[in-house]
């Protein structure tokens, strides 16, 4: 080979070969092999000088000193003493030494190999000058590798000194950053770089190194450009002369490429120290001018206009309920992917092979790679048109004959033009209007649920079941639906904390919409569904006037006016329930909608107690408690009647001066304490809060407006 050849490597994350080398046949290498984390080649200096200045997807950069094969250790002392090490370091150059080891090697212990390679170094100069060079790990003035592959040991000198990873920009980083190598191999296998003048966006940008590697890539600017050491340059060998000659081309290309028009770069984060830190990193990286970066949720993320590409690292849950919460936020993500930004291309990284399917898209292409020694998947697809085919019900001609049939067709004429007009999906079609047929009805979208209220003692059991049994052959033929999609519960009056116990443990939840939001309903395990239809009017209120305010939700119950509240546009919410199982599905319908945990905190307490030791200030406090419940572990009672003016002193003591309270109650037979009225402005709201569907029962609660008195 000529001389003025070398042996050349880069290595690699698994999965990025391919890119690295491209890479090297610009870099003018020949003889290009390939080997899983590895990818060497044969090319003059120049070569891998250009690798350790341009290459955005290698981790370290080689080139090979000695390779021999190695019977026992004693060959790798005695070959390594025989290099001529004075042609590569001075006496006065600190060096240190990296071991890795493959395939089975003959040394088992990496650091006893390079320890061995150490000696001959050592002694080598001893025996030449009488002294030796010093050895530093931290910060060597040369760093060679040592590779031992089965009985094949490689000596190399590392080029790149640190990993090439390490561009020099990143000033600021968050809990989990991605390498800039991993990085850079995002924007490449997405796609984004052969639509040139499109618009990058990442929704959940962290600390901007997709933005950063996009934005270094369009320019033509060098990675390397921003460090200030390689390991070649403690070589004794290192060509200073070809290093500035390239460094110079580098520079001339990063100007052209910032000349250019240049498309929008857009980031986003829910958390404001990394949108702090993101800023910092790229006016690191000079291109402060070119990326923009906000904070926001993936809730309220909107389109920008024109075409594009969304690409972002997203989110990971290590346990279980964690997972839960990731994937339903990886729907939330697909869903508004389809309804804002149909025709633009989609690449998403998780760290979750098992959730690919959440997002509801077809993907076009699938990478396995490694973030560490984490398997990952970066999915690329294309968002489709949106088409979107609202549900309607088409009521049969049947039971013309029959009383229930026709008073239920009656109401779904009316209540379904309203709900088609009005935009609602879940609402109330019957409420005990024929006394024979004591139940009420609401649509969840296509799911029917039929609450029958337990007949009195004088009713005949037989002839209740009958009824029940007729109405439910009506619903099926009136509707045209199966019986799987209706769902039964008997009400009875409720005794102490039986009003939210778990009945059953299927823990089947389906989608539905309200007013811009999705939730999650349980049509089997609890009396209630999650959903509190007659709020509804309520839950909307709310939403129009939070944003940029602190939300407290007392009795949180689903989270439902928590997750309104936050697609208001609230600061911050808080949602505070005694119960675990009410807080996970509080945080599972907040990752339905695109809501992260970072400015939604979710608190497991007793309200009152709770109450009595926060001292947090709140703009809006929605305050809807239960009629009656019990704790055994504790051993408390709360009652509302007893219990409200306890209650809403305590809550108003977190309100903000200009702030307001909204308190509701279900209890039929309640009464609000005059006391309330003294110490506070009242409003009874009441009769603006009850819904179209639900007006038949207009007591079906009360509702107030408090705020502070002006003092």
């Amino acid at each position: 080979m000529d001389s003025a050849y070398y042996r050349l490597a880069a290595s690699c994350a698994i999965g990025m070969e391919g890119l690295v080398t491209g890479e090297v046949e610009s870099f003018e290498g020949r003889n290009i092999r390939q080997s899983p984390g590895l990818v060497s080649w044969e090319g003059a200096l120049a070569s891998g000088y250009r690798a350790c200045l341009w290459s955005r997807f290698a981790s370290r950069v080689f080139l090979e000193l000695e390779s021999f094969d190695m019977a026992d250790e004693s060959v790798l002392y005695g070959r390594s003493r025989d290099v001529a090490w004075q042609d590569h370091l001075e006496l006065e150059t600190t060096f240190a030494i990296d071991c890795t080891l493959s395939g089975e090697p003959l040394l088992k212990h990496s650091q006893f190999a390079a320890l061995r390679l150490k000696d001959a170094i050592a002694d080598s100069f001893r025996d030449r000058l009488g002294r030796r060079p010093s050895v530093d790990t931290n910060a060597p003035g040369v760093r060679f590798h040592l590779h031992i592959q089965d009985s094949i040991a490689q000596i190399s000198l590392d080029l790149s000194g640190d990993s090439l990873h390490r561009r020099g920009y990143r000033v600021s980083g968050g809990p989990a950053p991605l390498k800039e190598t991993l990085a850079a191999a995002l924007v490449a296998l997405s796609g984004w770089t052969d639509h040139p003048g499109e618009a990058l966006l990442d929704p959940m940008c962290g600390t901007g190194s997709l933005l950063i590697e996009a934005a270094l890539m369009f320019g033509d600017s060098a990675p390397g450009l921003s460090r200030n050491r390689f390991g070649f340059m403690g070589w004794r060998q290192h060509d200073a002369s070809l290093w500035e000659t390239l460094v110079d081309e580098a520079i001339a290309r990063e100007e052209a490429g910032l000349s250019q028009h240049w498309p929008r770069f857009l980031g986003y984060d829910a958390d404001p120290a990394m949108v702090t830190a993101a800023k910092m990193n790229i006016a690191r990286a000079g291109l402060a001018d070119h990326i923009e970066i906000r904070q926001g949720e993936i809730a309220r993320l909107e389109s920008p206009g024109g075409s594009g590409m969304l690409l972002t690292n997203l989110p990971f849950g290590e346990r279980l309920l964690e997972k839960e919460e990731v994937a339903l936020l990886y729907r939330a993500y697909g869903r508004i992917a389809r309804q804002r930004f149909p025709g633009w291309r989609l690449a998403v990284f998780l760290s979750s092979p098992e959730l690919t399917d959440s997002f509801g898209l077809a993907w076009e292409k699938r990478y396995k790679l490694y973030n560490g020694d984490l398997a990952c998947r970066l999915l690329v697809g294309t968002v489709p048109e949106r088409h979107d085919q609202p549900f309607i019900w088409n009521l049969a001609e049947v039971g013309n004959n029959d009383e229930f049939v026709n008073r239920l067709r009656k109401n779904m004429k009316k209540m379904q033009k309203w709900a088609d007009k009005e935009g609602v999906h879940c609402y109330r079609i019957y409420d005990r209007d024929l006394p024979e047929y004591n139940f009420s009805i609401d649509l969840y979208e296509k799911w029917v649920h039929l609450q029958e209220y337990a007949p009195p003692g004088s009713v005949d059991p037989d002839l209740a079941s009958a009824r029940l049994n007729h109405a439910l052959q009506g619903i099926k033929e009136l509707f045209g639906i199966r019986r799987d999609r209706i769902f039964v519960k008997t009400r009875r009056r409720q005794k102490g904390s039986e009003q939210y116990q778990q009945r059953e443990s299927r823990k089947k939840l389906y989608e539905v919409r309200e007013h811009g939001c999705q939730f999650l309903v349980n049509f089997t395990d609890y009396l209630d569904t999650g959903l509190f239809l007659d709020h509804r009017l309520v839950r909307i209120s709310l939403a129009g006037k939070v944003n940029g305010k602190k939300f407290l939700n007392l009795f949180g119950y689903s989270g439902t006016a928590t997750v309104h509240a936050g697609m208001g546009g609230a600061l911050s919410t808080t949602t505070v329930d005694l119960s675990a199982n009410y807080l996970q599905w509080t945080r599972m319908n907040l990752a339905l909608n695109g809501f992260s945990r970072f400015a939604h905190t979710t608190i497991k307490a007793d309200c009152l107690q709770w109450l009595e030791e926060n001292r947090e200030q709140y703009d809006v406090i929605f305050v809807d408690p239960p009629t009656f419940s019990n704790t055994k572990k504790e051993k408390r009672v709360f009652d509302i009647q007893r219990d409200h003016v306890r209650l809403l002193t305590l809550a108003m003591a977190r309100l903000v001066d200009d702030g307001f309270l909204v308190f509701s109650t279900n209890f039929r037979r309640f009464s609000l304490d005059p006391a309330i009225g003294q110490m506070f402005a009242l409003r009874e709201i009441s009769k603006e809060t009850i819904p179209f569907d639900f007006q038949r029962n207009p007591k079906i609660h009360r509702c107030w407006e408090v705020k502070k008195k002006n003092l």
